[in-house]
């Protein structure tokens, strides 16, 4: 069976909605994969974050799933046409907090995100968008087999694979499809040293005024690239009905990417302050993302201390 292409979100109306690329949309349950607040009291869904966990089987396995073969295999799957030509391929240092997030969606299929290790207590989060972790609007539609990679390039896993240990989302993205942001806690790496030990971990904003110039990355199912090196696109931050809004044509795979303001290209340091979240057409020109901001921060906190 063909791989489904990456994720990515189109926005209609004002209203994000979690589309495959081909269009369809079908519910399916994962019933190993629930939701930790499942079969609870009605007062628990009052909750603002909602947590996916994974057992310590499920990482095992994750791990053992993504095999070298099998992420280049779901590259090679997907062609979502030409990249360009505001994303650029990434030419600068090394950023060792940025990676690819493969897992297996609702439906069954392999596919990726970009993701981005952050600063925390535990030394273990990713933030990433809540549409590479669950589908919006659908609580048991929930991805398993996932796994972070940092610095991915072209095969290499420089820093090794992280497998994921929980996904804290928005309930409000789990229930209305709104703050399409996660925060996700890793695993440590085989050596035992914990991820942000090992890639160290950018800050993240909250509250902060739209404006400034971002840069956004993601590994985008745009060819030649097809997922296989870091894209960036450049620009200026506008508000845009209730999000935030940058020029950029990256397109799925790129979901859950960092945008980073103040963005040093020497060094590859910057402050997180939103993800990919949406394009504005079937034909992208413009990229959205969510303002960071009480409820962000929730989910965030939630996750540094898990």
């Amino acid at each position: 069976m063909p791989e489904t292409p990456p994720p990515v979100i189109r926005r209609f109306r004002g209203r994000a909605m979690g589309l495959a690329v081909t269009g369809t949309a079908l519910a399916l349950a994962v019933p190993f994969a629930a939701t930790a607040e499942a079969g609870q009291a009605p007062a628990a869904s009052a909750d603002p974050v909602s947590v996916l966990k994974f057992t310590a089987k499920e990482r095992k396995d994750a791990l053992a799933y993504w095999t070298p073969a099998r992420i280049k295999a779901v590259g090679k799957s997907v062609d979502l046409g030409p990249t360009g030509p505001k994303a650029k391929p990434w030419r600068g240092s090394t950023l060792k907090t940025v990676g690819r997030l493969f897992f297996v969606n609702a439906r069954g299929a392999d596919t990726w995100c970009t993701a981005t290790a952050v600063k925390s207590a535990n030394k273990s989060a990713v933030m990433t968008a809540a549409h590479c972790v669950r589908r919006g609007s659908s609580p048991v539609n929930t991805n398993f087999s996932m796994v972070f990679v940092p610095g991915y390039s072209k095969g290499k896993q420089p820093y090794g694979a992280f497998a994921v240990r929980s996904a804290a989302t928005p309930r409000s993205w789990e229930t209305d499809s709104t703050n399409d942001m996660a925060t996700l806690v890793v695993d440590a790496g085989k050596d035992g040293k914990k991820l942000t030990d090992v890639v160290g971990g950018r800050a993240v904003a909250f509250n902060r005024p739209v404006g400034g110039t971002i840069s956004a990355l993601g590994y985008s199912a745009t060819r030649p690239q097809l997922g296989e090196e870091l894209l960036r696109c450049v620009g200026k931050a506008k508000k845009k009905d209730g999000v935030q809004a940058i020029p950029c044509d990256m397109t799925g795979g790129s979901s859950g990417g960092p945008w980073f303001a103040d963005f040093d290209a020497g060094t590859g340091r910057g402050t997180l302050v939103s993800v990919n979240s949406s394009l504005d057409s079937m034909t992208p020109t413009e990229m959205q993302g969510e303002i960071f901001g009480a409820t962000a921060k929730k989910v965030y906190d939630r996750a540094q201390r898990g």
